[in-house]
């Protein structure tokens, strides 16, 4: 999936001119509730070591952080994750993962700004912390996909059960995985990829 020397024996994109030209980056949000596994996935799928700023959960955090269902978190997102995934010589996609604690959302406007798409990630033990994200791309008229991260490999909710607990809209794509596996990660990608190239003119597809 990532470039390689290959690459350049057969040709990437080339313009008229003959000369090599950049792919086309397209900027990714990755967002969802406190501890749904938005780190957990810039790192599963990111062809480069991904940037993190995690920092240990303290005692400061008590009565602010809500840390029902996930009671073994000991990390926290406090700005952004960061990663890269080469989709092909045409396409690489720039994964920005958002900080979950109510108290971070105000960065949230600020990393939006660019975003063709999203990914609302959703735990369904406590499926009520994705509303948050699915409000704020669906006000915005950010297009999104919404993953469904099942830990340990557990399904306990089918993907229509999903899509009415979450209220979403028909064309809205439902993905179910665990994302610590990078198979199942970029799944998710290219779903949200799917539908983004479904919503633009046939021009604008190479038509």
């Amino acid at each position: 999936m990532p470039y390689s020397d290959s690459d350049e024996q057969t040709g990437s994109q080339v313009s008229v001119a003959g000369t090599p030209t950049a792919p086309a980056a397209v900027k990714i949000l990755i967002a969802g509730g406190f501890g749904v596994g938005k780190t957990t996935m810039v790192g599963a799928v990111s062809e480069i070591p991904p940037l993190h700023t995690e920092e240990r959960l303290t005692v400061a955090g008590l009565g602010v952080d809500d840390l029902d269902g996930v009671a073994e978190k000991t990390t926290t997102t406090v700005a952004l994750d960061f990663g890269r995934i080469t989709v092909d010589a045409q396409l690489v996609l720039y994964l920005f993962g958002t900080p979950g604690q109510e108290r971070f959302w105000f960065m949230w406007n600020d990393l939006v700004h660019g975003a063709l798409g999203a990914v609302v990630l959703a735990d369904t033990r406590r499926l009520e912390s994705s509303f948050a994200s699915i409000d704020f791309f669906e006000s915005r008229g950010v297009p999104f996909v919404v993953g469904v991260n099942c830990f340990h490999g557990l399904r306990d909710r089918t993907v229509d059960e999903v899509r009415d607990a979450l209220d979403l809209a028909p064309d809205v794509p439902v993905v179910m995985g665990d994302l610590r596996e990078r198979l199942d990660s970029r799944d998710l990608l290219v779903a949200l990829v799917n539908r983004l190239m479904a919503g633009l003119p046939p021009t604008a597809i190479g038509g």
